[in-house]
């Protein structure tokens, strides 16, 4: 089999091709538009990538003509050798993977399915437009201030309607600049409108997200969120697994005789974890009377509320997995199996 490296590039990529007694057999750059057909004119090989925002597509195409693909995390190559004695080509990259791949059988990363990223990718525009109005009114609110203006309170998609208002009341008026403002924010109010509204009716045509939305402050984005970032729930072998791949579980920072414990390690994709640690907040609101949150009451009174909700949120991601993996739905208060779900 050949051991086929590419180092990815967004306009055109280095490609390292070794025979299996590793002979360099080809070596040449390839536009990556063209790198399909490329792939298709070459025997079955083993693809080698470097994760980039280019390989899981280029993957894609690699499996779809029967390669076999491994795409390598960036944080392995170093202790390939790429970058070696501070020496980094496009080319030499290329060599290194190939010749790596000749040795042994690099480790690859989840290439998660074509729906995944597409609802990853729907979610992450969302939240970009939500940052971007967010970032639109607390300019204006700033303005405000400088204009001894008070907005009274309200829901976000009225904010522009009650600057208006409060303007009416300043000698000075709305400056067009300020007014400007206003227009995109309530175009961005109309376009996350719509972006909810579309992921709405994603979630309710997939029976996955309707049996995790029946887990109190569980909602159609961050069902498709936390089903976008698992991909196939069989990956993971305990619902503690997935707990640290969303980065919920502690760190330890320990050492010799030294043993240090520390806050929840953060790694995996950080906007789940977000939406969970919310969906924590909510639960705990809207079902005081659950196990869960009688136990997080217990957690608060010695570590306070904010490490209770994490600890919930932690529970939760393992709640889902479990509702997942056994296609069930939620039970409140069934103490018995939230304990065997979140202990497994």
């Amino acid at each position: 089999m050949q051991h086929f490296a590419i180092d990815l590039g967004s306009m055109e990529s280095q490609i390292c091709v070794r025979l299996p007694d590793g002979q360099i057999a080809i070596e040449r750059k390839v536009p990556t538009a063209s790198l399909k057909s490329y792939l298709k004119g070459q025997p079955k090989s083993r693809v080698v990538l470097e994760t980039c925002a280019e390989a899981f597509r280029v993957a894609d195409f690699a499996m779809d003509l029967g390669h076999e693909v491994r795409v390598v995390p960036a944080t392995l190559v170093r202790s390939l050798g790429v970058g070696a004695r501070r020496i980094k080509t496009d080319r030499r990259d290329a060599q290194v993977l190939s010749e790596v791949s000749c040795r042994i059988d690099l480790p690859s990363v989840h290439v998660p399915t074509h729906l995944a990223r597409q609802r990853r990718s729907m979610c992450g525009m969302r939240e970009e437009l939500i940052a971007s109005r967010t970032a639109l009114i607390n300019c204006v609110r700033g303005w405000a201030r400088t204009q001894l203006l008070k907005i009274r309170s309200g829901d976000v998609v009225t904010f522009p309607k009650r600057t208006r208002d409060a303007t009416l009341k300043s000698s000075s008026g709305l400056p067009e600049y300020v007014e400007r403002l206003l227009k995109m924010v309530e175009a961005l109010s109309e376009q996350i409108s719509a972006a909810n509204h579309e992921l709405e009716q994603l979630a309710a045509q997939d029976p996955l997200c309707q049996r995790l939305m029946t887990v109190p402050g569980i909602g159609p984005v961050s069902s498709l969120r936390f089903a976008a970032a698992l991909d196939d729930c069989s990956r993971f072998a305990t619902a503690h697994a997935v707990q640290g791949y969303l980065g919920l579980t502690p760190g330890e920072n320990s050492s010799s005789q030294r043993q240090q414990r520390t806050g929840i390690t953060k790694a995996g994709p950080a906007p789940v974890r977000r939406l969970l640690v919310q969906a924590a907040w909510n639960f705990r609101r809207l079902c005081p009377n659950d196990a869960i949150s009688v136990w997080a009451s217990a957690i608060e009174k010695r570590r306070g509320k904010f490490v209770a909700t994490v600890a919930v949120a932690r529970k939760l991601a393992g709640v889902l997995y479990a509702l997942w993996r056994d296609g069930s739905t939620y039970q409140p208060n069934h103490q018995s199996r939230v304990r065997n779900v979140t202990s497994s």
